[in-house]
Protein backbone atom coordinates (compact mmCIF):
# COMPACT_ATOMS: atom_id res chain seq x y z
CA UNK A 1 0.00 0.00 0.00
CA UNK A 2 1.11 3.66 -0.76
CA UNK A 3 2.59 6.18 1.60
CA UNK A 4 -0.32 8.41 0.80
CA UNK A 5 -3.33 5.79 0.59
CA UNK A 6 -2.87 5.24 4.57
CA UNK A 7 -4.66 8.72 5.25
CA UNK A 8 -8.03 7.06 5.10
CA UNK A 9 -7.88 4.65 7.73
CA UNK A 10 -7.98 5.04 11.41
CA UNK A 11 -6.40 2.44 14.28
CA UNK A 12 -9.58 0.54 15.55
CA UNK A 13 -10.58 1.98 18.85
CA UNK A 14 -9.67 -0.14 22.23
CA UNK A 15 -12.15 -1.25 25.02
CA UNK A 16 -11.71 0.04 28.20
CA UNK A 17 -11.13 -2.64 30.32
CA UNK A 18 -7.89 -2.69 32.70
CA UNK A 19 -9.64 -5.18 35.14
CA UNK A 20 -9.73 -7.71 32.22
CA UNK A 21 -9.57 -11.15 33.22
CA UNK A 22 -9.51 -13.60 29.75
CA UNK A 23 -5.49 -13.46 29.44
CA UNK A 24 -5.21 -15.38 32.86
CA UNK A 25 -8.03 -18.15 31.84
CA UNK A 26 -6.90 -20.96 29.92
CA UNK A 27 -9.31 -23.36 27.87
CA UNK A 28 -9.95 -26.41 29.63
CA UNK A 29 -13.17 -27.72 27.75
CA UNK A 30 -14.57 -27.70 24.33
CA UNK A 31 -17.98 -25.34 23.54
CA UNK A 32 -20.75 -25.94 21.87
CA UNK A 33 -20.20 -26.19 17.84
CA UNK A 34 -22.33 -25.05 15.66
CA UNK A 35 -21.16 -26.10 11.88
CA UNK A 36 -22.95 -23.11 9.36
CA UNK A 37 -21.28 -24.88 6.03
CA UNK A 38 -24.70 -25.02 4.39
CA UNK A 39 -25.77 -21.46 5.60
CA UNK A 40 -22.59 -19.43 5.42
CA UNK A 41 -20.49 -21.59 3.43
CA UNK A 42 -23.16 -22.46 0.94
CA UNK A 43 -23.81 -18.90 0.02
CA UNK A 44 -20.09 -18.22 -0.61
CA UNK A 45 -20.18 -20.60 -2.75
CA UNK A 46 -19.71 -19.43 -7.07
CA UNK A 47 -21.85 -22.44 -7.21
CA UNK A 48 -24.26 -22.90 -4.73
CA UNK A 49 -24.89 -26.67 -3.77
CA UNK A 50 -27.77 -28.77 -5.08
CA UNK A 51 -30.45 -30.11 -1.84
CA UNK A 52 -29.08 -33.38 -2.79
CA UNK A 53 -25.46 -32.54 -2.54
CA UNK A 54 -26.16 -30.68 0.87
CA UNK A 55 -28.37 -33.43 1.92
CA UNK A 56 -25.39 -35.44 1.56
CA UNK A 57 -23.34 -32.86 3.29
CA UNK A 58 -25.13 -32.70 6.37
CA UNK A 59 -24.82 -36.72 6.75
CA UNK A 60 -21.49 -36.09 6.90
CA UNK A 61 -21.86 -33.29 9.25
CA UNK A 62 -23.37 -35.67 11.48
CA UNK A 63 -21.27 -38.10 11.15
CA UNK A 64 -18.56 -35.76 12.16
CA UNK A 65 -20.31 -35.16 15.52
CA UNK A 66 -22.26 -31.90 14.95
CA UNK A 67 -25.31 -31.49 17.16
CA UNK A 68 -26.21 -28.24 15.89
CA UNK A 69 -26.20 -27.27 12.17
CA UNK A 70 -27.56 -24.38 10.20
CA UNK A 71 -28.91 -25.79 7.22
CA UNK A 72 -30.06 -22.51 5.87
CA UNK A 73 -32.20 -19.39 4.78
CA UNK A 74 -35.41 -21.26 4.25
CA UNK A 75 -37.41 -17.91 3.65
CA UNK A 76 -34.27 -16.68 1.11
CA UNK A 77 -35.48 -19.12 -2.13
CA UNK A 78 -37.63 -22.37 -2.76
CA UNK A 79 -34.26 -24.49 -3.01
CA UNK A 80 -33.77 -23.53 0.71
CA UNK A 81 -37.42 -23.64 1.82
CA UNK A 82 -37.62 -27.70 0.32
CA UNK A 83 -34.19 -28.35 1.33
CA UNK A 84 -35.61 -27.83 5.30
CA UNK A 85 -38.89 -29.57 4.24
CA UNK A 86 -36.89 -32.62 3.22
CA UNK A 87 -34.93 -32.86 5.98
CA UNK A 88 -38.04 -32.52 8.13
CA UNK A 89 -39.99 -34.90 6.17
CA UNK A 90 -37.76 -37.50 5.46
CA UNK A 91 -36.82 -38.03 8.76
CA UNK A 92 -33.05 -36.70 8.25
CA UNK A 93 -32.48 -35.12 11.15
CA UNK A 94 -30.89 -37.56 14.54
CA UNK A 95 -32.61 -36.81 17.69
CA UNK A 96 -29.62 -34.99 18.96
CA UNK A 97 -29.01 -33.01 16.33
CA UNK A 98 -30.47 -29.35 16.58
CA UNK A 99 -31.35 -27.64 13.50
CA UNK A 100 -30.46 -23.81 12.91
CA UNK A 101 -32.29 -21.58 10.51
CA UNK A 102 -31.35 -18.06 9.66
CA UNK A 103 -33.75 -15.31 9.09
CA UNK A 104 -33.79 -11.42 9.02
CA UNK A 105 -35.90 -9.81 11.37
CA UNK A 106 -38.90 -9.66 8.67
CA UNK A 107 -42.27 -10.38 9.94
CA UNK A 108 -42.89 -11.97 6.29
CA UNK A 109 -39.77 -13.93 6.28
CA UNK A 110 -40.50 -14.74 9.60
CA UNK A 111 -43.57 -16.32 9.13
CA UNK A 112 -42.19 -18.30 6.09
CA UNK A 113 -39.59 -19.72 7.96
CA UNK A 114 -41.84 -20.90 10.54
CA UNK A 115 -43.98 -22.89 7.58
CA UNK A 116 -40.66 -24.62 7.12
CA UNK A 117 -39.81 -25.90 10.79
CA UNK A 118 -43.06 -26.88 11.60
CA UNK A 119 -42.85 -30.71 12.53
CA UNK A 120 -39.01 -30.50 13.03
CA UNK A 121 -38.60 -31.98 16.97
CA UNK A 122 -35.81 -28.66 18.02
CA UNK A 123 -34.90 -25.67 15.91
CA UNK A 124 -32.77 -22.69 16.51
CA UNK A 125 -34.66 -19.92 14.91
CA UNK A 126 -31.76 -17.28 14.08
CA UNK A 127 -33.17 -14.12 13.98
CA UNK A 128 -30.49 -10.69 13.09
CA UNK A 129 -30.17 -6.88 11.79
CA UNK A 130 -27.49 -4.39 11.54
CA UNK A 131 -26.37 -2.65 14.43
CA UNK A 132 -22.96 -0.60 13.82
CA UNK A 133 -23.59 2.90 12.96
CA UNK A 134 -21.42 2.25 9.56
CA UNK A 135 -24.38 0.00 8.48
CA UNK A 136 -27.20 2.22 10.33
CA UNK A 137 -25.46 5.29 8.13
CA UNK A 138 -25.33 3.64 4.71
CA UNK A 139 -27.17 1.09 4.76
CA UNK A 140 -30.54 2.30 7.09
CA UNK A 141 -30.13 6.00 5.99
CA UNK A 142 -28.88 7.08 8.64
CA UNK A 143 -31.29 5.50 10.77
CA UNK A 144 -31.68 6.39 14.61
CA UNK A 145 -30.58 3.76 17.49
CA UNK A 146 -33.69 3.46 18.37
CA UNK A 147 -35.24 2.39 15.32
CA UNK A 148 -32.55 -0.15 14.44
CA UNK A 149 -33.41 -1.66 18.04
CA UNK A 150 -37.11 -1.79 17.83
CA UNK A 151 -36.78 -3.98 14.92
CA UNK A 152 -34.24 -6.22 17.03
CA UNK A 153 -37.66 -6.24 19.42
CA UNK A 154 -40.55 -7.07 16.69
CA UNK A 155 -38.73 -9.77 15.83
CA UNK A 156 -38.31 -11.51 18.84
CA UNK A 157 -41.83 -10.31 19.72
CA UNK A 158 -42.95 -12.22 16.32
CA UNK A 159 -41.04 -15.21 16.56
CA UNK A 160 -42.20 -16.06 20.29
CA UNK A 161 -46.18 -15.28 19.11
CA UNK A 162 -45.36 -18.22 16.30
CA UNK A 163 -43.96 -20.38 18.58
CA UNK A 164 -47.15 -21.73 19.66
CA UNK A 165 -48.32 -22.63 16.19
CA UNK A 166 -45.75 -25.49 16.12
CA UNK A 167 -46.83 -26.83 19.15
CA UNK A 168 -44.47 -29.83 18.37
CA UNK A 169 -41.21 -27.79 17.92
CA UNK A 170 -39.10 -26.63 20.58
CA UNK A 171 -37.93 -23.50 19.41
CA UNK A 172 -34.97 -21.71 20.51
CA UNK A 173 -34.24 -17.94 19.97
CA UNK A 174 -30.99 -16.74 18.72
CA UNK A 175 -29.93 -13.25 18.48
CA UNK A 176 -27.47 -11.65 16.59
CA UNK A 177 -26.59 -8.12 16.19
CA UNK A 178 -25.22 -8.58 12.72
CA UNK A 179 -22.34 -6.49 12.61
CA UNK A 180 -21.12 -6.65 16.04
CA UNK A 181 -17.35 -6.15 15.54
CA UNK A 182 -17.54 -2.46 14.68
CA UNK A 183 -21.05 -1.75 16.52
CA UNK A 184 -20.80 0.82 20.03
CA UNK A 185 -20.63 -2.11 22.92
CA UNK A 186 -22.92 0.03 24.55
CA UNK A 187 -25.02 0.01 21.86
CA UNK A 188 -24.84 -3.68 21.25
CA UNK A 189 -25.35 -4.56 24.49
CA UNK A 190 -29.14 -1.88 24.80
CA UNK A 191 -29.98 -4.01 22.12
CA UNK A 192 -29.21 -8.04 22.78
CA UNK A 193 -30.65 -6.92 26.07
CA UNK A 194 -33.78 -5.36 24.86
CA UNK A 195 -34.13 -8.88 22.67
CA UNK A 196 -33.42 -10.95 26.44
CA UNK A 197 -36.30 -8.52 28.18
CA UNK A 198 -39.08 -9.59 25.18
CA UNK A 199 -37.69 -13.65 25.63
CA UNK A 200 -37.28 -13.99 29.27
CA UNK A 201 -35.13 -16.71 28.80
CA UNK A 202 -34.29 -19.01 32.23
CA UNK A 203 -31.40 -21.09 33.10
CA UNK A 204 -33.66 -24.98 32.01
CA UNK A 205 -34.51 -23.01 28.72
CA UNK A 206 -31.95 -20.47 27.38
CA UNK A 207 -31.27 -18.20 24.61
CA UNK A 208 -28.11 -17.64 22.44
CA UNK A 209 -26.31 -14.16 21.91
CA UNK A 210 -24.67 -14.14 19.04
CA UNK A 211 -22.00 -11.79 18.47
CA UNK A 212 -20.46 -12.22 15.18
CA UNK A 213 -17.08 -10.94 14.44
CA UNK A 214 -18.80 -10.11 11.33
CA UNK A 215 -16.04 -8.17 9.70
CA UNK A 216 -12.76 -8.07 11.48
CA UNK A 217 -11.54 -5.12 11.88
CA UNK A 218 -9.28 -5.69 14.86
CA UNK A 219 -6.68 -7.81 16.85
CA UNK A 220 -7.91 -10.94 18.47
CA UNK A 221 -7.17 -9.35 22.04
CA UNK A 222 -9.64 -6.53 21.19
CA UNK A 223 -12.09 -8.91 20.15
CA UNK A 224 -11.77 -10.80 23.66
CA UNK A 225 -12.01 -7.85 25.47
CA UNK A 226 -15.22 -6.93 23.40
CA UNK A 227 -16.63 -10.48 24.54
CA UNK A 228 -16.01 -10.20 28.12
CA UNK A 229 -17.49 -7.01 28.24
CA UNK A 230 -20.58 -8.31 26.77
CA UNK A 231 -20.07 -11.10 29.31
CA UNK A 232 -20.24 -8.64 32.25
CA UNK A 233 -23.55 -6.39 30.87
CA UNK A 234 -26.14 -9.14 29.22
CA UNK A 235 -29.05 -9.89 31.56
CA UNK A 236 -30.02 -12.84 32.72
CA UNK A 237 -26.33 -14.30 32.05
CA UNK A 238 -27.20 -17.67 33.59
CA UNK A 239 -29.94 -18.28 30.72
CA UNK A 240 -27.98 -16.60 28.25
CA UNK A 241 -25.45 -18.45 25.85
CA UNK A 242 -22.60 -16.47 23.98
CA UNK A 243 -22.13 -17.72 21.02
CA UNK A 244 -18.68 -16.21 18.04
CA UNK A 245 -19.29 -15.84 14.98
CA UNK A 246 -15.32 -15.02 13.69
CA UNK A 247 -15.07 -13.93 9.78
CA UNK A 248 -11.20 -14.20 8.80
CA UNK A 249 -10.48 -10.89 7.02
CA UNK A 250 -7.60 -10.30 9.28
CA UNK A 251 -6.17 -13.75 8.99
CA UNK A 252 -6.97 -14.00 12.85
CA UNK A 253 -10.32 -15.71 12.87
CA UNK A 254 -8.95 -18.81 14.90
CA UNK A 255 -6.69 -16.45 17.42
CA UNK A 256 -10.37 -14.37 17.91
CA UNK A 257 -12.21 -17.73 18.92
CA UNK A 258 -9.71 -19.05 20.73
CA UNK A 259 -9.29 -15.86 23.06
CA UNK A 260 -13.04 -15.58 22.61
CA UNK A 261 -13.56 -18.78 23.98
CA UNK A 262 -10.97 -17.08 27.21
CA UNK A 263 -13.23 -14.24 27.62
CA UNK A 264 -16.26 -16.35 28.50
CA UNK A 265 -17.99 -17.52 25.29
CA UNK A 266 -20.07 -20.61 25.37
CA UNK A 267 -20.40 -21.66 21.83
CA UNK A 268 -18.78 -21.45 18.19
CA UNK A 269 -19.89 -21.17 14.87
CA UNK A 270 -18.13 -21.68 11.98
CA UNK A 271 -17.09 -23.77 8.90
CA UNK A 272 -15.18 -26.98 7.72
CA UNK A 273 -11.92 -25.44 6.63
CA UNK A 274 -12.99 -21.71 6.88
CA UNK A 275 -15.24 -21.77 3.81
CA UNK A 276 -17.50 -18.46 3.69
CA UNK A 277 -17.80 -14.81 2.96
CA UNK A 278 -14.77 -12.95 1.25
CA UNK A 279 -11.00 -14.51 3.32
CA UNK A 280 -14.33 -17.06 5.32
CA UNK A 281 -15.57 -17.78 8.02
CA UNK A 282 -13.54 -19.59 11.53
CA UNK A 283 -12.46 -23.04 10.47
CA UNK A 284 -13.84 -25.29 13.25
CA UNK A 285 -11.56 -27.94 12.08
CA UNK A 286 -8.63 -25.87 13.33
CA UNK A 287 -9.79 -24.90 16.42
CA UNK A 288 -11.10 -28.35 17.66
CA UNK A 289 -7.93 -29.94 16.55
CA UNK A 290 -5.78 -27.21 18.65
CA UNK A 291 -7.74 -28.66 21.44
CA UNK A 292 -7.24 -32.32 20.83
CA UNK A 293 -3.54 -31.52 20.90
CA UNK A 294 -3.94 -30.66 24.32
CA UNK A 295 -5.62 -33.57 25.26
CA UNK A 296 -8.97 -31.77 25.32
CA UNK A 297 -12.26 -33.80 24.13
CA UNK A 298 -14.43 -32.08 21.79
CA UNK A 299 -17.21 -34.76 20.43
CA UNK A 300 -15.94 -33.84 17.08
CA UNK A 301 -14.15 -37.12 14.98
CA UNK A 302 -11.84 -35.52 12.41
CA UNK A 303 -10.04 -39.18 12.37
CA UNK A 304 -11.06 -39.59 9.31
CA UNK A 305 -9.58 -36.18 7.81
CA UNK A 306 -8.66 -36.92 3.91
CA UNK A 307 -11.82 -38.37 3.51
CA UNK A 308 -13.62 -35.66 5.34
CA UNK A 309 -11.51 -33.13 2.97
CA UNK A 310 -12.34 -34.90 -0.27
CA UNK A 311 -16.04 -34.61 0.60
CA UNK A 312 -16.17 -31.32 1.00
CA UNK A 313 -14.25 -30.49 -2.31
CA UNK A 314 -16.98 -32.56 -3.78
CA UNK A 315 -19.89 -30.86 -2.13
CA UNK A 316 -18.11 -27.16 -2.37
CA UNK A 317 -15.66 -27.28 -5.24
CA UNK A 318 -13.03 -25.24 -3.42
CA UNK A 319 -9.51 -26.50 -3.49
CA UNK A 320 -8.04 -26.59 0.21
CA UNK A 321 -4.66 -24.93 -0.15
CA UNK A 322 -1.38 -27.23 0.34
CA UNK A 323 -0.50 -25.52 3.81
CA UNK A 324 -3.94 -25.53 5.51
CA UNK A 325 -3.36 -26.10 8.62
CA UNK A 326 -3.55 -29.99 9.72
CA UNK A 327 -5.26 -31.37 6.57
CA UNK A 328 -3.58 -29.32 3.78
CA UNK A 329 -1.46 -31.77 1.41
CA UNK A 330 2.03 -30.60 2.74
CA UNK A 331 1.28 -29.72 6.57
CA UNK A 332 3.03 -33.20 7.68
CA UNK A 333 6.20 -32.50 4.95
CA UNK A 334 9.59 -31.78 5.90
CA UNK A 335 11.95 -31.17 3.15
CA UNK A 336 14.47 -29.18 5.55
CA UNK A 337 17.11 -31.61 6.46
CA UNK A 338 18.04 -30.85 10.11
CA UNK A 339 13.95 -31.27 10.63
CA UNK A 340 14.16 -34.40 8.74
CA UNK A 341 16.32 -35.44 11.20
CA UNK A 342 14.89 -34.56 14.09
CA UNK A 343 11.67 -36.02 13.06
CA UNK A 344 13.48 -39.36 12.06
CA UNK A 345 14.96 -39.61 15.49
CA UNK A 346 11.36 -38.38 17.06
CA UNK A 347 9.48 -41.08 15.30
CA UNK A 348 12.09 -43.91 16.35
CA UNK A 349 12.64 -43.26 19.82
CA UNK A 350 8.74 -42.96 20.45
CA UNK A 351 8.50 -46.54 18.42
CA UNK A 352 10.93 -47.86 21.36
CA UNK A 353 9.78 -46.48 23.94
CA UNK A 354 5.82 -47.03 23.39
CA UNK A 355 6.62 -51.13 23.66
CA UNK A 356 6.79 -50.59 27.36
CA UNK A 357 4.73 -47.40 27.75
CA UNK A 358 1.05 -47.59 25.65
CA UNK A 359 -0.17 -43.77 27.14
CA UNK A 360 3.38 -42.28 26.25
CA UNK A 361 3.28 -38.71 25.35
CA UNK A 362 3.59 -37.16 22.34
CA UNK A 363 6.70 -35.74 21.32
CA UNK A 364 7.96 -35.94 18.07
CA UNK A 365 9.80 -32.69 16.60
CA UNK A 366 7.98 -30.66 14.60
CA UNK A 367 4.69 -32.15 14.32
CA UNK A 368 2.44 -31.00 16.83
CA UNK A 369 -0.32 -34.14 16.90
CA UNK A 370 0.52 -37.82 15.51
CA UNK A 371 -0.44 -37.55 11.85
CA UNK A 372 -2.47 -40.76 11.60
CA UNK A 373 -4.84 -39.65 14.73
CA UNK A 374 -6.52 -37.81 11.82
CA UNK A 375 -6.30 -40.15 9.04
CA UNK A 376 -2.89 -39.16 7.75
CA UNK A 377 0.23 -41.59 7.15
CA UNK A 378 3.92 -41.38 8.25
CA UNK A 379 4.56 -42.53 4.54
CA UNK A 380 3.89 -38.55 3.68
CA UNK A 381 5.48 -36.71 6.08
CA UNK A 382 9.33 -36.68 5.00
CA UNK A 383 10.05 -35.97 0.95
CA UNK A 384 13.21 -34.98 -0.88
CA UNK A 385 14.20 -31.92 -2.99
CA UNK A 386 17.78 -30.30 -2.75
CA UNK A 387 16.62 -28.66 0.89
CA UNK A 388 16.56 -32.04 1.99
CA UNK A 389 19.65 -34.43 4.65
CA UNK A 390 20.40 -37.43 5.81
CA UNK A 391 17.90 -37.65 7.78
CA UNK A 392 15.10 -37.98 5.13
CA UNK A 393 16.69 -40.13 2.44
CA UNK A 394 17.11 -42.08 5.62
CA UNK A 395 14.09 -42.28 6.65
CA UNK A 396 11.78 -42.39 2.91
CA UNK A 397 14.29 -46.12 2.41
CA UNK A 398 13.27 -47.01 5.79
CA UNK A 399 9.39 -46.34 5.67
CA UNK A 400 8.76 -46.59 2.11
CA UNK A 401 11.15 -49.28 0.98
CA UNK A 402 12.45 -51.30 4.19
CA UNK A 403 15.80 -50.63 3.83
CA UNK A 404 17.11 -49.92 7.44
CA UNK A 405 20.51 -48.19 6.60
CA UNK A 406 23.33 -47.90 9.15
CA UNK A 407 23.55 -44.57 10.70
CA UNK A 408 26.99 -43.77 9.68
CA UNK A 409 26.10 -44.21 5.77
CA UNK A 410 23.66 -42.06 5.91
CA UNK A 411 25.42 -38.80 5.14
CA UNK A 412 27.08 -40.42 2.03
CA UNK A 413 23.36 -42.02 0.99
CA UNK A 414 21.86 -38.56 1.87
CA UNK A 415 24.32 -36.49 -0.04
CA UNK A 416 23.78 -38.76 -3.05
CA UNK A 417 20.15 -38.00 -3.48
CA UNK A 418 19.99 -34.50 -2.70
CA UNK A 419 22.71 -33.49 -5.05
CA UNK A 420 20.48 -35.95 -7.75
CA UNK A 421 17.11 -33.79 -6.31
CA UNK A 422 18.95 -30.52 -7.19
CA UNK A 423 20.18 -31.78 -10.63
CA UNK A 424 16.43 -32.03 -11.40
CA UNK A 425 15.55 -29.17 -9.44
CA UNK A 426 12.68 -30.65 -7.77
CA UNK A 427 11.24 -32.84 -5.49
CA UNK A 428 12.04 -36.39 -5.82
CA UNK A 429 9.37 -39.16 -5.82
CA UNK A 430 10.12 -41.98 -3.08
CA UNK A 431 10.42 -44.71 -5.66
CA UNK A 432 12.38 -42.14 -7.62
CA UNK A 433 14.92 -42.09 -4.31
CA UNK A 434 14.67 -46.54 -4.02
CA UNK A 435 15.97 -46.04 -7.88
CA UNK A 436 18.59 -43.92 -6.98
CA UNK A 437 20.03 -45.45 -4.32
CA UNK A 438 20.06 -48.48 -6.06
CA UNK A 439 21.68 -47.19 -9.37
CA UNK A 440 24.59 -46.07 -7.37
CA UNK A 441 24.66 -48.11 -3.80
CA UNK A 442 23.02 -51.26 -4.22
CA UNK A 443 24.77 -54.77 -6.36
CA UNK A 444 27.48 -52.87 -8.27
CA UNK A 445 29.38 -54.68 -10.87
CA UNK A 446 31.16 -52.02 -13.17
CA UNK A 447 34.74 -53.26 -12.52
CA UNK A 448 34.52 -56.78 -9.93
CA UNK A 449 31.60 -58.93 -10.14
CA UNK A 450 30.92 -62.27 -8.35
CA UNK A 451 30.40 -65.22 -10.99
CA UNK A 452 29.93 -68.06 -9.13
CA UNK A 453 30.48 -68.89 -5.18
CA UNK A 454 30.98 -72.15 -3.25
CA UNK A 455 30.63 -71.89 0.74
CA UNK A 456 32.17 -74.66 2.54
CA UNK A 457 31.57 -75.13 5.94
CA UNK A 458 34.96 -77.02 7.69
CA UNK A 459 34.71 -79.42 10.34
CA UNK A 460 35.75 -78.98 13.61
CA UNK A 461 35.53 -75.20 14.01
CA UNK A 462 33.88 -72.00 12.78
CA UNK A 463 35.96 -71.82 9.87
CA UNK A 464 34.99 -71.38 6.03
CA UNK A 465 36.42 -72.10 2.92
CA UNK A 466 35.13 -70.28 -0.14
CA UNK A 467 35.49 -71.03 -3.97
CA UNK A 468 34.46 -68.49 -6.34
CA UNK A 469 35.16 -66.86 -10.17
CA UNK A 470 35.08 -63.47 -10.29
CA UNK A 471 34.65 -60.91 -12.98
CA UNK A 472 37.60 -58.16 -12.85
CA UNK A 473 37.16 -55.70 -15.73
CA UNK A 474 35.96 -58.50 -18.22
CA UNK A 475 38.43 -60.99 -17.33
CA UNK A 476 37.52 -64.11 -15.16
CA UNK A 477 39.40 -65.62 -12.70
CA UNK A 478 38.99 -68.23 -9.90
CA UNK A 479 40.14 -67.30 -6.35
CA UNK A 480 39.56 -69.08 -2.76
CA UNK A 481 39.89 -68.05 0.56
CA UNK A 482 39.31 -69.18 4.18
CA UNK A 483 38.12 -67.06 7.12
CA UNK A 484 35.31 -67.31 9.98
CA UNK A 485 32.54 -66.53 7.74
CA UNK A 486 31.51 -65.74 4.15
CA UNK A 487 32.74 -61.81 4.45
CA UNK A 488 35.65 -62.92 5.71
CA UNK A 489 36.66 -65.85 3.50
CA UNK A 490 35.89 -63.93 0.38
CA UNK A 491 38.17 -61.01 1.61
CA UNK A 492 41.42 -63.61 2.33
CA UNK A 493 40.54 -65.08 -1.24
CA UNK A 494 40.89 -61.01 -2.90
CA UNK A 495 43.88 -60.64 -1.27
CA UNK A 496 45.54 -63.94 -2.12
CA UNK A 497 45.23 -62.07 -5.81
CA UNK A 498 46.17 -58.80 -4.68
CA UNK A 499 42.79 -57.08 -4.87
CA UNK A 500 42.66 -56.19 -1.10
CA UNK A 501 43.39 -52.33 -0.75
CA UNK A 502 40.94 -52.15 1.98
CA UNK A 503 40.09 -53.40 5.61
CA UNK A 504 36.37 -54.26 6.57
CA UNK A 505 35.16 -51.68 9.01
CA UNK A 506 31.31 -52.24 9.28
CA UNK A 507 29.10 -54.89 8.51
CA UNK A 508 25.12 -55.22 9.10
CA UNK A 509 22.24 -57.18 7.65
CA UNK A 510 18.49 -57.31 7.97
CA UNK A 511 15.70 -58.76 6.54
CA UNK A 512 13.50 -56.67 3.98
CA UNK A 513 10.28 -55.66 4.81
CA UNK A 514 7.34 -55.48 2.37
CA UNK A 515 7.74 -58.63 0.81
CA UNK A 516 10.71 -58.13 -1.66
CA UNK A 517 11.33 -61.10 -3.83
CA UNK A 518 14.95 -59.60 -2.51
CA UNK A 519 14.26 -60.66 1.13
CA UNK A 520 18.20 -59.97 2.54
CA UNK A 521 19.88 -56.38 2.62
CA UNK A 522 23.45 -55.93 3.48
CA UNK A 523 25.69 -52.91 3.85
CA UNK A 524 29.63 -53.24 4.28
CA UNK A 525 31.59 -50.31 5.36
CA UNK A 526 35.43 -50.71 3.49
CA UNK A 527 38.30 -48.21 4.73
CA UNK A 528 41.09 -48.15 1.43
CA UNK A 529 44.00 -47.63 2.46
CA UNK A 530 44.24 -44.27 1.02
CA UNK A 531 41.76 -43.66 4.14
CA UNK A 532 39.04 -42.89 2.32
CA UNK A 533 35.85 -44.79 3.58
CA UNK A 534 32.53 -45.79 1.75
CA UNK A 535 29.42 -47.73 2.47
CA UNK A 536 28.18 -50.20 -0.17
CA UNK A 537 24.70 -52.16 -0.01
CA UNK A 538 23.77 -56.01 -1.05
CA UNK A 539 20.39 -57.04 -2.14
CA UNK A 540 19.64 -61.20 -2.46
CA UNK A 541 17.36 -63.17 -1.41
CA UNK A 542 20.26 -65.12 0.73
CA UNK A 543 21.60 -63.52 3.56
CA UNK A 544 25.39 -64.43 2.37
CA UNK A 545 25.44 -63.17 -1.07
CA UNK A 546 23.85 -60.21 0.40
CA UNK A 547 27.07 -59.55 2.14
CA UNK A 548 29.32 -60.36 -1.26
CA UNK A 549 27.43 -58.38 -3.07
CA UNK A 550 27.53 -55.08 -0.49
CA UNK A 551 31.45 -55.79 0.05
CA UNK A 552 32.05 -55.98 -3.85
CA UNK A 553 29.71 -52.84 -4.43
CA UNK A 554 31.87 -50.80 -1.59
CA UNK A 555 35.38 -52.19 -3.48
CA UNK A 556 33.82 -50.56 -6.59
CA UNK A 557 32.40 -47.23 -5.14
CA UNK A 558 36.40 -47.34 -3.82
CA UNK A 559 37.65 -47.45 -7.60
Amino acid sequence: MKPQSLSKYRPFPAVSLPDRTWPDQVITRAPIWCSVDLRDGNQALPQPMSIEEKLEFFELLVRIGFKEIEIGFPSAADTEFNFCRRLIEENRIPDDVTIQILVQTREQLIRRSFEAIAGAKRVIVHIYNSTSPLQRRVTFGDASRESIKQIAIDGAKLVKELVPTIPQTEVVLQYSPESFSDTELDYAAEVCNAVIDVWQPTPQKKMIINLPDTVQWTTPNIHADMIEWMGRNLHKRDSIIISLHTHNDRGTGVAATELGLMAGADRVEGTLFGNGERTGNLDIVTVALNMNSHGIPTGLDFSGLTDIRLKYEKFTRLAIPERHPYVGELVFTAFSGSHQDAIKKGLDRREKEIKDNADLVWGVPYLTIDPQDIGRSYEAIIRINSQSGKGGVAYVLDREHGFDLPKSMHPIVGKYIYDLADQHGRELTVDEIRDAFFDHFVNQENHLSVVEYELIHQQGGGNVHCNATISLDGKTQKIEGDGNGPINAFVHALEKVGLKDFKVTDYRSHAVRGGSDASAAAYVQLQHQDGRILWGAGVDPSIEMAGLKALVTAWNLLR
